[in-house]
């Protein structure tokens, strides 16, 4: 009962590391707005740098990176990654080269947290417009790559419960088709420690696994997304610990 309770607490003090660090960020963004994205982005990070601090020392959940020899130093890419958490988030800001996301709109509408987000120069897309949306993705995100700004993708366009898996959306297939810029794929168990909601239900260690780059060039995007989703689930059949995923079609 005591072990409980101080979970609870625990969990209740990271939510609100959280909040308080979304503060931060929003002041920090807006202030920094006038300043290129490399400044912007320094400051930034310090969300998620709070954020991984406490989750470790109070919350007793840690990560594990495995693959980072797998991340290309010579261009700026797509990360296609499973999204379980609001925790890979904060993971992949840590691991990779500057990054911004492809996001839902109503994100940036979100007090505190959206106007921060914001600085980061988000891709922000109307998810009910169709193709419009993938032109969005496609004409900002060779614009982001450009500038050597990596993106971060969820193909699945949503957050999945562990042991679950959602159709692989075409719109970061496109892109890198477009583009020929690298895919790197991302799987990891933060699910599996910190699902959807407020209350952590098990303490250990994330495992985040970086993926061989998948060469884009000439390649069309149906080609691209199931190579990278075939790598993604087989993956995480390997490195969940408490889910059962289905067998990955490739």
């Amino acid at each position: 009962m005591l072990k409980t309770l101080l979970q609870a607490f625990y969990s209740l003090a990271f939510v609100c590391t959280m909040f308080i660090s979304s503060v931060y960020i929003s002041i920090i963004g807006t202030l920094f707005l006038p300043f290129s994205f490399s400044v912007r982005y320094r400051f930034i990070n310090f969300y998620s740098v709070l954020n991984l601090w406490v989750l470790r020392h109070l919350c007793r959940i840690d990560y594990r990176v495995e693959g980072t020899e797998n991340i290309p130093k010579d261009e700026a890419c797509i990360i296609f990654s499973k999204h379980q958490s609001a925790l890979e988030t904060m993971m992949v800001q840590r691991v990779f080269p500057p990054l911004t996301f492809v996001v839902k709109q109503e994100l940036l509408w979100l007090p505190f947290f959206g106007w921060g987000l914001r600085a980061l120069d988000p891709i922000a897309i109307d998810r009910k417009s169709g193709r419009k949306a993938i032109n969005q993705i496609v004409e900002k995100g060779i614009s982001r790559l450009k500038q050597g700004i990596w993106i971060v993708i969820f193909p699945e366009g949503t957050r999945s419960k562990p042991g679950t898996k959602y159709e692989y959306k075409k719109g970061g297939a496109i892109l890198a088709s477009k583009s020929g810029h690298k895919v790197v794929p991302v799987a990891h168990t933060a699910g599996e420690f910190w699902p959807k909601g407020f209350f952590s239900r098990q303490t250990g260690t994330i495992v985040l696994s970086i993926g061989p780059a998948i060469e884009t060039r000439g390649k069309k995007a149906e080609e691209i997304m199931k190579e990278a989703e075939c790598w993604i689930e087989t993956k995480m059949k390997e490195i969940s610990t408490i889910a059962t995923y289905p067998e990955a079609d490739c």
